[in-house]
C-alpha cells in the first residue's frame, strides 16, 4: 500500500508539471501530433484486419464452404483436426440441427497486440424448431503477421462447450402422409392394409389349377390367360414364386375363403401407402420410395427420419411438402458422456394436407383399360376449362411395388427396370412423337391467316406431288390403290375438303408456296401459336417441350405441312391445342390439381382454370377449321377419314386423323378431337390419343377416341373395338378391308 501511494503521488505531479509547461509555438508541435496518431493507426489496421477475417470466416460458413474456413484456423487448430474432420463436424451440425442457413452479426472487435477476439451474434435457422440465436465468441491469434481463429465448439453455439454435441429428437413429430383423391373425394392413394399375392407353381394342384386360376384373376384383375401362360412357363421341380399384384385387405376379403382351401397360393399382409387398383394414373399420381443410403443426410437435414418414404414422380413428388406435411422435433445438447444437457428448442408437427386431383377415379380406370393393348397415351381434358379428366400412358406400373416390405416388391422392380418399353415414362407429358397428319389443322390455319388461301381455294389432288425438285412423293390414295384397294385419287378439293380429305399432296402445296413466297415462318409460327414447341406448364407434372423447327429448306417445308420431319409434339400439347380449337380459341394452362385440403378444414389452394394464350386464328378462319374437322366425322359424301369409325355415335365430334413415321416398320396412329355436346350435366371433352407403332389413325387411334367419348358421355362402351371378341378381350378380328376405310399414310 505504501509503494503504491508513492508511485500515485509521483503520477499526479507529472501531469500537473505538464499542465504548468505550455506547449511550443514551433516544430515540435508536429512532432508531437505525429506521435500520437501513429500508434492508434497500426491498432485500427489490426482491428479491420481481424474483422474482416471473422466475416470471412462466417459467410464461408453460410454458404456452407467449409474448405475456404478450414485455412483461417490457427496451426495449432489444424494440428487437432484435419479437413476432413472438419468439414464432418459442420456438416453434422447441419443435419441434427436441420439447418436451412445461418445469419451472423459482428458485435464488437477487440485487439490486444498478438491477441484478439470478436464478438458475434449467430441465429441458427432450423426446419424444424425455428431460429435458434446466440451471442458467442471467436478468439484470434497473430501468426507470423497473419491473423487466424483458434478454433473450439463455442464457434457454432456457446452451449457446445467442452465436447457437447447436438441432437435431433425426431421420434413422434412426423406426421401422417396425406391421401391423394380424385375430383369426387375417392382416395387414389392413402396408408391401408394391403397383401401381396402370387403363387408357387409347384405346389398348385393340377386337379384345381382352373378354380385357382379363376379366383387370383378376380381378385388381381390379372386375366387368367396371363396366369396360365406364367404357370405353364415357370421353371419345373424350382421353388419358383409368381407375383401377381397387391389387393387391398377389404378387396381380399370376399376371395380369402376361397383362395385359403387351394394349394399353392402366397399371400404376404403389409400395412404402408397402398395404390388403389395397382394403380390409378400411376404415371400422374407418381410413387414413394424408401430413403436411400446415399441420400440419408440431405433428407435428415430435411427434417426426415431414415426410415420414412419420400414421393420420387409425379404429385407424389411435385406434393411432397403438402403431403408429408410439417415436421416437428426438439434439439437438445448432448454433453460428451451421451446425456442431455438441455432442450434449445422444440416444435409440434403441423398435419399433411391432402391433393384432390381434377381425375375421375373409374373414368381414369376405364380409360386405362381402353388402351391396355397397346402403348401409347391418352389424354382427356374438359374443353373449356383446362381440367385433366384422364390421362394416360401405357405400358403402365404398380406404384406398390416401390415398397420395399411389400413381398412382391423385389421381382416386380427388376421387371420394371429391365422393361424395355420404358413403362415409368410418361408418354403423355414426356412421350415426344411426330404428329402426322393431325398438323394439318394447324397448316390449314396458317394457310388461311396468310391471305394467299381462302375456303373456296382449290386443288387436284391426284396419286403424285411432283412439285418438289427431284423427288416425288405419293399420296395416302397411292397406297391403297397399289394394295388392291378401290380407292381412286381424291380430285379436285377445297381447301377444307382437303383436311377432310387429308390430302397429302395439297398441304405439300402450301408448305412449299408459303416458303417459295417469303412466308417461310409461317406454319412454324402458328404451331408455337398454338402452344407446341413448349411445355404447357402443368402444374405437378414433368414434361418435355417438344420440337417446332423453323423450316431451313423446301424439304423441311414440305415435310412440316404434314407433321413431319422434325416435329414433335406430347400428347398432351395436342390435347390442349385442339380444346382450343373447340372451345373458341382459348388455350388454358392444363390442370390436375384440383385444390389442397388440410384435416378438417377449407382449402389451403384452389386451382382455378387459367387461361394462358388464344390462337392467332380469326373467328371466321377458327369456323372454318371447326366445320372441317366435323367433316372428318360425318363428311356426307363419304370422303372424311375417320367416318366408318363414328358410326352410329350420338354424341357430336370434330376431329383429325393422323399417321405419323415413327422409325420403325409401322407408323403411330393418331386421333385428335373435340365433343360439342353443349350438355349441362357432362362438359365437352377434348381428347388426344396416340397408340405407338401399329399402323393407321383411323384403324387405332380412332377406335380409341370413340370409345373414350362412349366412356365419359354414357359410363361404358357401346360399340366393340375391330380387334375384340367381347368387351376387353382380344380377337382375332382383322381391320376394316381396302377400300372401305379412307385413311391416310404419311409420306416416305
Amino acid at each position: 500500500m505504501h509503494r503504491y501511494f508513492i508511485k500515485l503521488v509521483y503520477a499526479l505531479l507529472l501531469i500537473g508539471l505538464a499542465a504548468c509547461i505550455a506547449p511550443p509555438q514551433t516544430a515540435p508541435t508536429d512532432l508531437l501530433l505525429t506521435s500520437t496518431v501513429e500508434a492508434p493507426a497500426i491498432h485500427e489496421a489490426d482491428v479491420a484486419e481481424v474483422k474482416a477475417l471473422a466475416q470471412a470466416y462466417l459467410d464461408a460458413w453460410k454458404a456452407e464452404d467449409y474448405a475456404a474456413m478450414y485455412p483461417l484456423l490457427t496451426s495449432v487448430s489444424k494440428d487437432a483436426f484435419s479437413q476432413d474432420e472438419f468439414n464432418q463436424h459442420y456438416e453434422s451440425v447441419a443435419v441434427e440441427a436441420t439447418l436451412s442457413g445461418i445469419d451472423y452479426e459482428i458485435l464488437s472487435v477487440l485487439v490486444d497486440q498478438d491477441k484478439a477476439q470478436v464478438r458475434y451474434r449467430v441465429t441458427l435457422k432450423s426446419l424444424l424448431v425455428g431460429d435458434i440465436s446466440r451471442e458467442t465468441v471467436m478468439n484470434l491469434r497473430n501468426e507470423r503477421g497473419q491473423w487466424r481463429i483458434e478454433w473450439d465448439d463455442t464457434l457454432v453455439l456457446p452451449e457446445l462447450q467442452g465436447g457437447n454435441y447436438l441432437v435431433m429428437d425426431r421420434g413422434g413429430y412426423v406426421p401422417s402422409r396425406a391421401n391423394i383423391y380424385d375430383r369426387n373425394g375417392y382416395a387414389l392413394v392413402a396408408q391401408a392394409d394391403a397383401t401381396a399375392v402370387g403363387f408357387l407353381p409347384d405346389q398348385v394342384d393340377p386337379e384345381q389349377a382352373d378354380k385357382l386360376f379363376t379366383a387370383l384373376s378376380e381378385l388381381t384383375g390379372v386375366s387368367v390367360s396371363t396366369i396360365q401362360a406364367l404357370y405353364q412357363n415357370a421353371p419345373k421341380g424350382a421353388d419358383w414364386y409368381i407375383p401377381l399384384g397387391v389387393v387391398s385387405t377389404d378387396r381380399l376379403a370376399a376371395q380369402l375363403n376361397t383362395l385359403s382351401s387351394l394349394p399353392g397360393v402366397t399371400m404376404r399382409p403389409y400395412k404402408s401407402r397402398y395404390y388403389f387398383e395397382g394403380g390409378i394414373a400411376p404415371h400422374v399420381i407418381g410413387y414413394v420410395s424408401a430413403i436411400q443410403p446415399d441420400e440419408v443426410e440431405e433428407y435428415k437435414r430435411l427434417g426426415y427420419q431414415q426410415d420414412e418414404r419420400v414421393g420420387r414422380s409425379g404429385l407424389e413428388k411435385w406434393g411432397e411438402s403438402y403431403l408429408a406435411g410439417k415436421r416437428g422435433g426438439a434439439l437438445y445438447v448432448f454433453n460428451a458422456q451421451g446425456r442431455p444437457v438441455t432442450r434449445l428448442a422444440k416444435s409440434e408437427a403441423q398435419p399433411a394436407q391432402a391433393i384432390y386431383t381434377t381425375l375421375d377415379r373409374d373414368f381414369q380406370m376405364a380409360a386405362q383399360q381402353a388402351l391396355s393393348a397397346f402403348r401409347g397415351a391418352i389424354v382427356v381434358l374438359e374443353r373449356d376449362t383446362g381440367r385433366v379428366l384422364a390421362m394416360v400412358s401405357a405400358p403402365q406400373f404398380d406404384p406398390n411395388a416401390f415398397e420395399p416390405i411389400n413381398y412382391n416388391s423385389s421381382q416386380r422392380l427388376f421387371e420394371i427396370s429391365s422393361d424395355p418399353t420404358q413403362p415409368l415414362l410418361n408418354r403423355a407429358t414426356q412421350g415426344q412423337y411426330p404428329l402426322g397428319s393431325v398438323f394439318k389443322i394447324i397448316t390449314m390455319s396458317a394457310a388461311l391467316e396468310s391471305g394467299r388461301y381462302t375456303p373456296e381455294t382449290t386443288y387436284q389432288c391426284g396419286y403424285f406431288f411432283d412439285e418438289l425438285p427431284g423427288a416425288r412423293l405419293h399420296d395416302w390414295t397411292y397406297d391403297y390403290y397399289l394394295q388392291g384397294g378401290k380407292v381412286a385419287p381424291s380430285g379436285l378439293l377445297t381447301l377444307p375438303q382437303g383436311l377432310i380429305r387429308s390430302c397429302n399432296p395439297y398441304f405439300w402445296h402450301i408448305g412449299l408456296d408459303l416458303y417459295n413466297q417469303g412466308l417461310i415462318t409461317a406454319i412454324s409460327k402458328m404451331a408455337r401459336g398454338f402452344g407446341l414447341g413448349k411445355p404447357t406448364g402443368i402444374v405437378g407434372l414433368e414434361e418435355e417441350a417438344g420440337n417446332i423447327p423453323d423450316p431451313a429448306s423446301p424439304v423441311d417445308a414440305v415435310n412440316m405441312a404434314i407433321g413431319q420431319g422434325d416435329v414433335l409434339v406430347t400428347p398432351l400439347q395436342v390435347a390442349n391445342f385442339v380444346a382450343a380449337v373447340g372451345n373458341g380459341g382459348t388455350l388454358h394452362l392444363p390442370q390436375v390439381v384440383e385444390r389442397i385440403v388440410p384435416p378438417g378444414g377449407k382449402p389451403s389452394q384452389v386451382f382455378k382454370p387459367q387461361v394462358i394464350g388464344k390462337l392467332p386464328l380469326s373467328k371466321e378462319n377458327l369456323a372454318v377449321v371447326q366445320q372441317a374437322m366435323v367433316g372428318v366425322i360425318r363428311n356426307e359424301k363419304p370422303r372424311g377419314t375417320a367416318w366408318h369409325v363414328f358410326t352410329g355415335l350420338d354424341i357430336p365430334v370434330a376431329g383429325k386423323t393422323g399417321t405419323a413415321q415413327s422409325g420403325a416398320d409401322r407408323p403411330h396412329a393418331w386421333f385428335a378431337g373435340y365433343t360439342f355436346a353443349e350438355r349441362p350435366d357432362k362438359p365437352d371433352i377434348a381428347v388426344a390419343v396416340v397408340v405407338e407403332r401399329v399402323g393407321e389413325g383411323s384403324d387405332y387411334a380412332a377406335p380409341i377416341f370413340r370409345r373414350i367419348v362412349e366412356l365419359y358421355f354414357s359410363g361404358q362402351p357401346q360399340k366393340l373395338y375391330w380387334w375384340e371378341s367381347s368387351l376387353n378381350v382380344p380377337g382375332t378380328l382383322t381391320p376394316t378391308p381396302l377400300g372401305t376405310a379412307p385413311v391416310e399414310t404419311p409420306a416416305p
